[in-house]
């Protein structure tokens, strides 16, 4: 996924109320639109150098969209993505590129399929001789161990009782699939056990039940954003 324009670079002064952050740039101090609801742990240091994308929407209050922050990790400062909007359309472009070995066969990818009480799943891959697979996204940015990504950098009880939601789907005879799109370099993936207690017991249990897990760390640069290959999850059984 290439960025449609050269992104924007600047300074982060902070991060507030979720969904804005003031950036310094060659123009001066705005305000911008940070697409992201969790914690940021690690990526929200200010003064670190961020990239931001421009809307070509005229209405929108904020045009500038917060995308990339070299961040300080364990392991050494790299480009990551922090804008939890991508990975479903990253899982999409791999999809259609055949870099997901776990959709193989499947010929259709439909977006936001209702599903169980009150979800929907990212997508439903169809086509496939085995049947269709319900597949659900998560976007991964928490590193606090070099070459560790986790997930998830708050609590999650949304996306725990998406585990549950698809551990019954595989309990009434479908096949259920979780995408970790890390938007960094990568070495494994694990829980954040210690964050959210219940998401790693939802997590599990929904292993345990036949959910497949697969977890893919991603290219990111300036230019743009792509996943580049799968890497090992170590959560333990």
């Amino acid at each position: 996924m290439q960025f449609a324009a050269p992104l924007v670079p600047g300074r982060l002064v902070q991060r507030y109320k979720r969904f804005l952050a003031d950036i310094d740039t060659d123009d001066g101090r705005v305000t911008v639109h940070c697409p992201n609801p969790g914690a940021m742990l690690g990526l929200k240091t200010p003064g670190a150098r961020v990239l931001l994308s421009r809307s070509t929407n005229p209405a929108r209050k904020l045009p500038l969209t917060w995308e990339l922050v070299e961040a300080d990790l364990p392991g050494g400062a790299q480009w990551v993505g922090i804008n939890t909007m991508r990975p479903n359309a990253l899982v999409a472009e791999a999809f259609r590129t055949g870099a997901i070995a776990a959709l193989a066969g499947h010929g259709t990818l439909r977006p936001e399929v209702r599903y169980a009480a009150a979800s929907r799943v990212d997508f439903l891959a169809s086509g496939a001789p085995a049947g269709p697979c319900h597949v659900e996204v998560k976007n991964c940015h928490l590193m606090r161990r070099a070459g560790l990504a986790e997930f998830p950098d708050c609590t999650a009880a949304r996306s725990a009782r998406h585990m549950r939601d698809l551990a019954q789907v595989v309990a009434d005879g479908g096949r259920a699939l979780v995408i970790i799109v890390v938007q960094m370099r990568a070495e494994a993936f694990d829980i954040a056990r210690d964050i959210d207690p219940a998401f790693d017991r939802a997590f599990r249990e929904a292993r345990a039940a036949g959910v497949a897990v697969r977890a893919y760390r991603c290219a990111v640069a300036p230019e743009g954003v792509a996943i580049a290959e799968e890497i090992p999850v170590i959560t333990p059984p």
